[in-house]
């Protein structure tokens, strides 16, 4: 009687995959990972122009130090309250 030989596949990794790095998952972590992927949403117009310079001010605040620091949003409204 033989015994079965167990081999696994093999797989050619094409070379720009190998130097920027490749990840290997089974199929069920991968569609679980897809259902809790993030979309992302893009603005045009004047809502996007309008937020941007939103966040730009946010920023240019946050390098001044303007900011408040708080470990919830309503510990944050009572500094901001306070002063």
């Amino acid at each position: 009687m033989q015994t079965p030989v167990l081999t696994s596949p093999t797989l050619r990794v094409p070379k720009e995959m190998h130097e920027k790095g490749f990840v290997v998952l089974g199929l069920d972590e991968y569609e679980s990972l897809k259902k809790s992927a993030v979309p992302t949403y893009y603005l045009t117009g004047k809502a996007a122009e309008r937020l941007d310079c939103e966040v730009e001010q946010a920023l240019q605040e946050d390098r001044e130090g303007k900011t408040i620091e708080a470990s919830s949003i309503r510990e944050a409204m009572s500094i901001y309250d306070a002063e």
